[in-house]
């Protein structure tokens, strides 16, 4: 064993100082914990569970009703997927919270849907913006782009809509696979063309 490696670990202190040898054995094990990576976002998604913020349903309901409304309009896994973790990033994003959900999906679902991801927060502004002092029409500076119709009617049918206590949702261990799916590789990372990566 090399004197790069004891106990497992790699002993370079600075990046500068690092090995080739010691970088192999860095991705063997982030492939072990990337593996997890499904269960953990699932594990934070319920942390919305029993957090209300005022609304009729609790955030958890929330995220799994619009997920339950786009499975059964016929949407693809990817696109349920978006829905359900639409709002995951309310626990640490509460005034970004788009944007952090759209960031943790990046790596795993199409340009339009992450898009829709990182501007729905805008555009779901349209129900309710005029209410609290805002411009309800504030998407219309993105009118135009490939996903302003996509945005626009994901937050119509399946988000400004998903806050009935009595629809008939369905639980999150239906999802749970489609997450498993989704997030099981990436398709965009910069680390997708480096051979450790992908030997994972």
């Amino acid at each position: 064993m090399s004197d790069k490696i004891i106990d497992g670990r790699a002993t370079f202190k600075t990046m500068a100082d690092s090995s080739q040898e010691e970088w192999q054995l860095i991705a063997a094990n982030n492939g072990e914990f990337s593996r997890g990576l499904p269960d953990r976002v699932l594990t934070h998604l319920k942390l919305l569970d029993g957090d209300f913020g005022g609304f009729a349903v609790d955030r958890l309901e929330h995220s799994l009703q619009s997920a339950t409304l786009a499975h059964r309009a016929g949407k693809d896994e990817e696109y349920v997927v978006c829905a359900l973790l639409h709002d995951i990033g309310d626990t640490l994003g509460t005034f970004n919270h788009a944007e952090i959900g759209a960031a943790i999906l990046k790596p795993f679902v199409s340009e339009d849907n992450h898009w829709m991801l990182e501007h729905h927060g805008i555009f779901q502004g349209y129900y309710f913006f005029h209410h609290i002092g805002l411009d309800r029409d504030m998407r219309d500076e993105f009118r135009g782009h490939q996903a302003f119709e996509h945005t626009a009617q994901f937050c119509h049918l399946f988000d400004q809509n998903a806050f009935d206590p009595d629809y008939d949702t369905m639980p999150l261990e239906a999802f749970e696979p489609m997450v498993q799916r989704v997030m099981e590789r990436p398709r965009a990372s910069i680390y997708k063309g480096s051979p450790a990566v992908a030997a994972e």
